[in-house]
């Protein structure tokens, strides 16, 4: 069976928003310097900058190709406001192209940094030199840029119940209505990350190791990250929830990490995805607790935390129906020895952007992440159809013990 090409939901799927786009005119380093007009700056050093503009955007990546940039080179990215500007060094540029490299990316998309999105249809790029340096040492391009169809921040506009907070379904859960659930709502993130020039949204937690390391281990699935050029390209929202309980305020200590993350292990076998952000989380997280024994029996109450279609942060509750053998677009058949299991909700669903989110049990008091989604059949209208997370003992014993116990 296929439970979500019935449903038209998930299948598996991340959530894609956003479309690659060709720009010819900066499609070249040579093309884009004949555009760079230098000035010197107030602080004495050489800047240009260009504008992109995609007409009927709701948000927009660049994808800048790096040939070469000079020492104490600065990227430097914007909106139509200038003063919410996001830096990036030379180092930390070269840095993220050499993790691309290890991992075998090939070697165009490894030297590509995608930049922040900063909402509407337009991207500035700065760049600033020293003043000693001669300008024809940045070798540059903008081949292809993310045009998002979709903002990720729209749940800014939209927040209220009655509006259907963003584009989630209105029998989703806001979490800030379960206070029970705060400490592990802390540990959520919206994920906003580049695939070949598409931008797409998933949901993943932050992991505690056996030592309490503070290692910022990062749950998610195989299906939304498999790969280190999509690591490198993330953007996680952290609180990314209402201020108060059916509330349409965006809780005002949403925090978004630019840094990307290192893939440390992706598979299909139990779609589980484990990477360490390159960036130290906000102030005020949580790691979840990390399960190392065996699955969850059937009956348990089981919760999810997780961004529905990108929205504010929902809240889940559900009890477990068994394990689960799950091949290909989420074409699951029960099973003893299964590696993954299935859930029916009694409160909330899930939905496309949910994929990748921990799914929580509670054991002697403490709760502890026992699976993150790929993917079923939930909706508003048949809430307890059945939707499938990859078993998390399983994929401890496969590899994660190598980070999370050494």
């Amino acid at each position: 069976m296929s439970p979500k090409a019935a449903s038209n939901k998930a299948l598996g799927i991340a959530l894609q928003i956003g479309q690659s786009r060709s720009v010819a005119d900066t499609a070249s380093a040579a093309a884009t310097s004949a555009l760079f007009q230098w000035q010197i700056t107030t602080r004495g050093t050489q800047a240009a900058a260009l504008r992109f503009v995609a007409e009927g955007a709701r948000g927009v990546r660049l994808g800048v190709l790096i040939d070469a940039l000079p020492e104490g080179a600065v990227l430097r990215f914007y909106g139509k406001n200038a003063a919410d500007a996001v830096e990036v060094s030379a180092q930390q540029l070269r840095d993220t192209a050499g993790r691309n490299a290890l991992a075998g990316v090939p070697d165009a998309e490894a030297r590509t940094y995608w930049s922040p999105e900063f909402g509407g249809s337009e991207t500035t790029l700065e760049v600033e030199i020293p003043a000693t340096t001669h300008v024809q040492n940045v070798r540059i391009a903008v081949p292809r840029l993310s045009h998002f169809t979709s903002s990720p921040a729209e749940a800014q506009e939209k927040a209220s119940p009655v509006r259907k907070v963003g584009e989630s379904e209105s029998c989703n859960v806001n979490a800030t209505c379960v206070p029970d659930y705060l400490d592990q709502s802390r540990a959520v993130a919206r994920m906003v990350y580049v695939i070949a020039g598409n931008s797409y949204l998933c949901s993943g937690t932050l992991l505690n190791d056996s030592k309490s390391s503070g290692t910022p281990y990062f749950l998610t699935a195989h299906h939304c990250i498999s790969d280190q050029a999509a690591a490198s390209t993330l953007n996680t929202d952290w609180f990314y929830r209402a201020n108060a309980c059916n509330s349409n305020e965006v809780n005002s200590a949403t925090k978004r990490l630019l840094g990307g993350a290192t893939l440390l292990y992706s598979a299909t076998a139990t779609d589980v995805a484990l990477l360490r952000l390159n960036d130290a989380p906000p102030a005020g997280i949580v790691y979840a607790g990390s399960y190392f024994g065996g699955a969850p029996t059937i009956g348990s109450t089981t919760a999810g935390l997780h961004h529905p279609k990108g929205d504010l942060q929902k809240f889940s509750l559900g009890t477990v129906q068994g394990n689960a053998t799950c091949v290909g677009d989420v074409d699951c058949t029960p099973a003893e020895s299964g590696s993954f299991f299935g859930l029916g909700w009694t409160q909330g669903i899930t939905e496309q952007g949910s994929s990748g989110s921990a799914a929580f049990l509670q054991l002697d008091g403490k709760r502890y992440v026992v699976g993150q989604l790929l993917g079923g059949a939930s909706s508003c209208t048949s809430p307890s159809a059945t939707d499938y997370y990859g078993r998390f003992d399983v994929s401890f014993r496969n590899a994660l013990q190598k980070w999370l116990s050494p």
